[in-house]
C-alpha cells in the first residue's frame, strides 16, 4: 500500500484540491441520501479492493480509484464546510 500511495500522491492530491473547490463552490447538498449514498459507494468499493477479488491490472485501477474517490470526498466535505448553508445566510 505504501508503494501504492508513493506512486500515486500527485494524483491523490490533485483529487483532494478538486474536491476541496467543488465543495467551496457547491457547499453541502440538501438531501441527505446523497452524501449517505456516496458514502456507501466508496465503502463498497473499499471493500471490493480489500478483499481481493480482483488483482493484476483492474485491480490496481480499482485500488487507484478507491483511494482518489476517498481523497475526492474528503476535500469536498471540507470545502464545503466553508460555504453556509442556505439556513445559515
Amino acid at each position: 500500500m505504501i508503494v501504492l500511495l508513493a506512486g500515486l500522491w500527485p494524483g491523490l492530491a490533485v483529487a483532494l484540491l478538486l474536491g476541496l473547490g467543488i465543495g467551496a463552490l457547491a457547499g453541502w447538498p440538501q438531501d441527505r441520501a446523497i452524501p449517505l449514498g456516496l458514502a456507501a459507494a466508496a465503502a463498497g468499493l473499499g471493500g471490493v479492493t480489500a478483499s481481493g477479488l480482483v488483482a493484476g491490472p483492474p485491480g490496481l485501477w480499482l485500488e487507484s480509484g478507491a483511494l482518489m474517490l476517498a481523497a475526492y470526498a474528503v476535500g469536498c466535505a471540507l470545502g464545503g464546510l466553508a460555504r453556509p448553508g442556505p439556513d445559515q445566510a
